[in-house]
């Protein structure tokens, strides 16, 4: 039995509609209908897959590791590493050969770490010592509102606004900042110096605001998306 007939089959022996069970996982009627069809691929990801079949045993009171098991045969693909994840999301390119790097190659990089960290800090000091320039052009109150980016950081407000959404989001150094679920309604706020990259789970889900500004949707429901936002966005 195919992993979409088990949770079909499951689903039935609950006694659940296709809608019963969209409204006990908040997962879409029609992605559900797929999956029952064994069809994952607007899963959103082979990590997305999983949380999904883990809420659907949950919500029909089964096992979900027969589910998984059957998952993980079915579509030949092993558990990946965060490294695999962000090769797979475009975040960094694919590894080659590792390298053997000696301690001495480490001491320098940590060394220049923390000069660099110095350095920053002295600046970061600097400025917040320097008298705000007075400026005689009269601004108004709405173009003010609109700018909360002072050309020194990316700045982004992703809200929740139609459904929960997955989120995975990484600055210009590869940094993971952010990888798990928004919930409807809620609000996450992020920066960074120069760039911001954001993989949404349910681009539908979620509406943006970069700098102050207001993005158009960056895709529809159930969509997966991958967008990076600088500092002239």
């Amino acid at each position: 039995m195919s992993l979409g007939a088990m949770i079909s089959k499951a689903r039935r022996d609950a006694g659940l509609s296709i809608d019963d069970l969209s409204d006990g996982t908040n997962i879409r009627g029609a992605l559900l209908r797929e999956m029952e069809s064994d069809e994952f691929t607007n899963c959103g990801g082979e990590t997305y897959a999983r949380g999904h079949i883990r809420n659907i045993a949950k919500k029909l009171n089964v096992d979900p590791q027969p589910l998984l098991d059957a998952y993980e045969m079915e579509q030949g693909q092993s558990v990946r590493s965060i490294q695999d994840l962000w090769v797979e999301n475009s975040l960094m390119e694919v590894p080659g050969e590792p390298r053997k790097v000696s301690w001495k190659v480490l001491a320098g990089i940590s060394i220049a770490s923390l000069l660099v960290i110095g350095l920053v800090q002295v600046q970061f000091v600097s400025n917040s010592e320097s008298p705000i320039p007075t400026s005689t052009t009269t601004t108004p109150a709405a173009e003010q509102t609109e700018t909360i980016s002072d050309g020194t950081k990316v700045e982004i407000v992703i809200t929740a606004t139609r459904a929960r959404s997955y989120l995975l989001i990484s600055d210009e150094a590869g940094v993971t900042l952010f990888d798990g679920q928004i919930e409807k309604g809620e609000e996450k706020i992020y920066s960074s110096t120069s760039e911001l990259t954001l993989k949404v789970g349910d681009a539908g889900a979620i509406d943006l605001r970069v700098n102050g500004k207001t993005i158009p949707p960056i895709g529809t429901s159930g969509q997966v998306v991958t967008v990076t936002y600088g500092l002239d966005s």
